[in-house]
């Protein structure tokens, strides 16, 4: 059984992460953004959210994210085909309701690769040099300990430097072949503080979101009603005297 101070310590320890701002990309290691970044995992309810960040990546990104220039069809089908049951997906989302940052977290089918995972990552243009990609993988290993998984692994191009620089600075293992890559992460196994660390994390997550939606709901009514109130104004300045 757990002691109530075993439990308390890994909800401080827990807490602690969560709040650990992000190493901006760029920026000497001492300095950090003053910024909470609420990351939440998201199913097939926000799956036109999904098909439209991945549809807003430019060409390049595009190919950097599946290894080649996929078309609209392309993301569509992809969209259309992730598993909610079986994968994890995470997102950040701005005040707008915009899916800014998403991760794909796939487990492996292969039963003789129970405990892998691979791990992909896209961030709009506008969102970028925020580390949200490196928040997005420390959130998906998180997840993947939990699940039993011992083996994160992500197949990138070599030229997708960001990627696999997030993945070294986690102490993945990296083989290039030419113009790919293959980054591999072996992981402990999980502990209460990882499990605590994901339960806080999803709990303000969920929360930010809901906030999000309440401040998004509360501006469009407001908007409703100003409009209302100018066509009130306007009829009535078209009133004759």
């Amino acid at each position: 059984m757990v002691s109530p101070g075993t439990f308390l310590k890994a909800s401080l320890n827990a807490g602690k992460e969560f709040f650990r701002p992000p190493v901006i990309e760029g920026e000497p290691p001492a300095y950090r953004a003053p910024v909470m970044v609420p990351i939440r995992s998201i199913g097939p309810s926000h799956g036109e959210r999904i098909e439209r960040h991945l549809l807003a990546l430019e060409p390049h990104d595009r190919y950097l994210r599946f290894g080649y220039a996929a078309s609209d069809e392309q993301i569509r089908r992809y969209a259309a085909s992730l598993n909610y049951e079986r994968d994890e997906i995470f997102g950040i989302y701005n005040r707008r309701l915009e899916l800014i940052a998403m991760a794909h977290l796939a487990l492996s089918v292969d039963p003789n690769l129970t405990s892998c995972a691979e791990f992909g990552v896209s961030v709009l243009p506008h969102a970028r040099g925020r580390g949200y990609g490196a928040r997005l993988f420390e959130r998906a290993v998180i997840h993947a300990r939990n699940e039993g998984v011992s083996m994160m692994f992500i197949h990138a191009l070599s030229e997708n430097t960001a990627m696999l620089n997030i993945a070294r600075k986690a102490g993945a293992v990296i083989e290039r072949d030419g113009s790919e890559s293959e980054a591999y992460l072996k992981l402990p196994p999980a502990d209460l503080d990882s499990r605590m660390t994901e339960m806080v994390e999803e709990q303000i997550a969920q929360t930010d979101y809901r906030l999000k939606v309440q401040a998004r709901q509360f501006w469009d009514i407001l908007a409703m009603v100003q409009e209302v109130r100018r066509g009130v104004r306007d009829s009535r300045d078209r009133m004759p005297m």
